[in-house]
C-alpha cells in the first residue's frame, strides 16, 4: 500500500484496508500514520463523508451511532 494508491481508493475500500492494516500492523491510528506517511486530518475527513470515526479503544474505525 502506497500513499497514491490511498488518495485516489474509494472510501469503504479505503476504510477495509485501514481497519485491517491497524488490526494487524499497528497498534494505534498515529502509528498507521507515521508508517505509511498519511495525514491524519485527511484520513478522518474521508471516514466521516461514509460516517465512521476513529474508535481509540478497538483501534479501528467504526460506524457513528
Amino acid at each position: 500500500m502506497n500513499k497514491a494508491q490511498l488518495e485516489h481508493m474509494d472510501n469503504h475500500m479505503l476504510l477495509s484496508i485501514i481497519n485491517e492494516k491497524l488490526r494487524l500492523e499497528c497498534d494505534s491510528l498515529d502509528a498507521l500514520l507515521a508508517l505509511y506517511e498519511l495525514d491524519g486530518g485527511h484520513l478522518r475527513a474521508r471516514m466521516s463523508q461514509i460516517g465512521y470515526h476513529y474508535d481509540a479503544g478497538s483501534n479501528q474505525f467504526k460506524a457513528h451511532s
